[in-house]
């Protein structure tokens, strides 16, 4: 279940229509509080927000700006993100930010008891559980990484880095539930990403799979002594890929 037990109701202003759907929140046993589309308010309240709700009135638009921040916080968090509003204003900005970010829309007049049940769906944590994972490859090669994360993107969240140093960077202000780390990478190579990665204690956890092109036995026992949760080789296709994968996270589950 989400630590966090607020429903942040954000919205252009504090209409009755957003009241009331704050009241029926509150009613149903969660708290529920209003922020306004400003970036200052919404990030000084963004500690308490489990799940933001979006209410939007006809023709109301989120700035770039804010469309930006909104979309920075949920990438960087374990928040859910619901829209309420018309199907053209809606569009609009689930066109413009990540599908995997938005938990679900919602057309007005609002379906409440459907909305309720997202909500406490949310807060069980079924909504949390089904969620994409998300993965970030670690490799030199960007063609290889492009394929591989084409093969994943339909089931999983990838982000791609050329380089360790790269990779070490984005895991500083994201989160990942799985690291696919090339082994034979210049400069910086797989064995030392995955030192820095176990030394620091916000990435000491991640777990990593070693990505080789090396398939003779002393290769493959070099990569299984550095206790990773293991290795595929880059000749894998990409069913199984997949299946592996599917497998992994199965696994951590139970």
């Amino acid at each position: 279940m989400l630590d966090r037990n607020c429903v942040m109701i954000m919205a252009d202003r504090e209409s009755f229509v957003v009241k009331a759907l704050i009241k029926k929140v509150r009613d149903a046993g969660y708290e529920a509080g209003y922020v306004s589309t400003d970036i200052n308010e919404l990030n000084r309240k963004w500690d308490k927000n489990g799940l933001l709700v979006y209410y939007m009135d006809t023709n109301d638009r989120l700035s770039n700006d804010m469309e930006r921040f909104v979309t920075d916080k949920l990438t960087d968090s374990e928040s859910q993100f619901i829209i309420i509003g018309d199907p053209g204003d809606s569009r609009l900005l689930t066109e413009h930010m990540p599908k995997e970010l938005i938990l679900k829309t919602f057309k007005r007049p609002l379906d409440n008891e459907a909305f309720l049940k997202t909500v406490e769906d949310v807060f069980k944590g079924v909504a949390h559980e089904n969620r994409k994972k998300s993965i970030l490859i670690i490799d030199d090669d960007p063609t290889y990484m492009g394929l591989v994360r084409d093969w994943l993107k339909d089931s999983y969240k990838v982000s791609m880095a050329v380089s360790g140093i790269q990779g070490i960077k984005w895991l500083g202000s994201n989160k990942a539930d799985l690291v696919l780390l090339d082994f034979e990478m210049p400069v910086t190579n797989g064995p030392k990403v995955m030192e820095m990665l176990r030394s620091d204690v916000d990435t000491r956890n991640i777990p990593v799979i070693f990505l080789t092109g090396k398939s003779d036995k002393a290769s493959v026992m070099e990569v299984v002594a550095l206790k990773a949760e293991g290795y595929l080789l880059k000749t894998i296709g990409k069913d199984e890929l997949l299946k592996q994968l599917g497998e992994f996270f199965a696994k951590r589950k139970m």
